[in-house]
């Protein structure tokens, strides 16, 4: 069986690498971390944030609201705030059901 590459996921990213996951200046990477709690870096001796898988996670989430479903700050704020449960399983769906129209698309081209 041949070798198949895996992607080897780090356990901290930096602010820069995090904001080109989400094709966004690294300020707005700083301020969402300001306004939205559920974001927690690390910082090391120097002071630079360390995002975890979990923290990208969540900026997944903010992302979601604020830049694709078009809330406010304030609206993506109380969202979360409100009702975080299920506001994570919605955006959840909409993950896996965009995987799944991706996975159609390429079986699609394939025929």
């Amino acid at each position: 069986m041949p070798y198949k590459e895996q992607k080897i996921e780090k356990l901290y990213y930096s602010i820069g690498e995090v904001a080109n996951m989400f094709g966004v200046n690294t300020s707005l990477i700083r301020f969402w971390e300001k306004h939205f709690d559920i974001i927690k870096p690390k910082k090391n001796k120097k002071g630079n944030r360390l995002f975890t898988k979990a923290d990208i996670n969540n900026f997944k989430l903010i992302y979601h609201l604020v830049k694709e479903q078009r809330l406010t700050l304030e609206g993506a704020q109380k969202k979360l705030a409100e009702d975080k449960a299920t506001t994570i399983s919605k955006f959840e769906a909409i993950e896996s059901l965009k995987r799944i129209r991706e996975m159609l698309v390429e079986i699609e081209e394939t025929l």
